[in-house]
């Protein structure tokens, strides 16, 4: 499977930039599922030459004919886009999830509850009931 960048982006463990163009169906598959699991927005380059951009929420691997379910950023409906018309996937929007871990919110979290602890003592003392 071909996969390039787009010139200037950073990436680092994102897939924000990339670009993907299957050689196989088994290519194709796994480009997919990678878009199924960006949180962002993809480019679906079609054979036909029609680009969409969108989101991808969904993927029907099995059957006569696998396809994915897209919203397209300028339609107010979902599309099935069949496996047999993408050319291309480009990871297109920004990757909301990069460089969220579930270590980082768990640090948030603590955080905030230090935050909120430490206000209420402070409004018991200013009442006088500490």
């Amino acid at each position: 499977m071909t996969d390039s960048t787009a010139q200037g982006a950073d990436h680092t463990d994102s897939l924000e930039g990339r670009v993907f163009r299957p050689a196989s169906s088994a290519e194709l598959e796994e480009a997919v599922d990678l878009a199924f699991d960006y949180r962002g927005d993809v480019t679906l380059g079609l054979a036909s030459g029609e680009v969409l951009v969108g989101y991808l929420f969904n993927r029907h691997v099995k059957g006569e004919c696998p396809s994915v379910e897209f919203f397209p950023e300028d339609e107010s409906v979902s599309r099935t886009i069949p496996y047999s018309t993408i050319a291309s996937i480009a990871f297109t929007g920004e990757d909301t999830a990069n460089g969220k871990s579930w270590e980082a919110w768990v640090s948030k979290k603590e955080s905030e509850r230090r935050a909120e602890a430490q206000r209420v003592e402070e409004d018991a003392r200013s009442r006088g009931l500490l």
